[in-house]
């Protein structure tokens, strides 16, 4: 699968515009990696008002069918994602292979063998897309993208990744196949053990890079998330959103062509969530695949990328410039 990737020439640009949203007292200058070495880095109610009569006063209830719009004179807050909307996103071609692809595709969990979790669900992700996924607790979101990362089998139907038929695939190849792909997740899941730079690094040591490679790159890649001075810092010596970041650098040390993100803000508040968001966004800006499961509603409606929402295991709207809808709500 081809990468997404910018060249080494351009890779300076992307440093200085990363750089803008990381904090300037974590991130001092760093020397940069060896082209060398490391080969290319990857460079983001209603209010009814009622008559003042003698009548009871009247109550409007804002169903999901009818969206609440804001009063005149009472125009809403600005979000704290609407500096991310995507008007100025490269235009994507949704052309050629695409990076992931469903057809058909159904799943059903033993202990549940009555209510499948994803239901003869057909979609195609194409490379340099931020797709959000969204949905209820429940509607089948974790699930889809554990089919994507091959964590789960699909019952029926095909699940394409990198033209690869996963449900066909042996699972000793499934290793291969995730060192295309960077993962992230709520809980941030770092070794408790290990420090940020040895949690980065770890990485890149499990598919067997050397060691002048490790060297290189760990601390080219913690520059870039604003954590170059938190790399001897043990994860339970920082902050949620500094771990969140250290799980977003591990993901992104390998340029991996997809990103997938599990509600990587679901844990954080929302200006911590608008860093991590700002990052996801630059490295999708510069062609890399992100497909992202999330609950939070102002940040999709912000965003306005392309939304899919599920329901009871089906798809029930794929939107381009989608918000998130009433999936949720109640």
């Amino acid at each position: 699968m081809a990468s997404h990737f910018r060249s080494a020439e351009q890779q300076g640009a992307v440093d200085d515009e990363l750089m803008q949203f990381v904090p300037s007292d974590a991130a001092p200058q760093a020397p940069t990696a060896s082209a060398d070495d490391t080969g290319e880095l990857f460079s983001s109610d209603a209010v009814a008002s009622a008559s003042s009569t003698e009548m009871p006063e009247a109550v409007h209830v804002v169903t999901a069918a009818e969206p609440a719009v804001e009063s005149a004179d009472q125009p809403a807050p600005e979000s704290v994602y609407s500096s991310l909307s995507n008007d100025e996103a490269p235009a994507v071609s949704r052309t050629g292979t695409p990076t992931v692809s469903f057809k058909n595709v159904s799943l059903i969990y033993p202990a549940q063998p009555n209510k499948p979790a994803l239901d003869d669900v057909s979609l195609d992700i194409y490379p340099g897309e931020f797709v959000f996924v969204v949905g209820h607790s429940g509607s089948g979101k974790s699930s889809l993208l554990r089919l994507i990362t091959r964590e789960l089998k699909a019952s029926s139907g095909q699940v394409i990744v990198a033209g690869q038929d996963l449900t066909k695939m042996r699972n000793k190849k499934v290793p291969y196949l995730r060192r295309q792909i960077g993962t992230v997740y709520q809980d941030f899941k770092l070794l408790p053990d290990k420090t940020v730079y040895e949690n980065v690094a770890f990485a890149l040591e499990c598919i067997g890079k050397p060691r002048s490679v490790v060297k290189a790159q760990v601390p080219e890649v913690l520059r870039l998330v604003g954590l170059a001075e938190r790399m001897n810092h043990f994860p339970d010596q920082l902050s949620g959103g500094e771990q969140q970041r250290v799980s977003v650098a591990r993901a992104m040390v390998n340029r991996p062509p997809l990103l997938v993100c599990d509600e990587p803000t679901g844990n954080l508040d929302p200006a911590i969530s608008l860093g991590i968001m700002k990052l996801l966004d630059l490295i999708n800006r510069n062609g890399t695949t992100v497909i992202m499961a999330t609950h939070d509603r102002e940040m999709v409606d912000s965003m306005r990328k392309r939304v899919i929402a599920l329901e009871a295991g089906h798809v029930v709207r794929d939107q381009e410039r989608g918000g998130y809808g009433y999936y949720g709500a109640l």
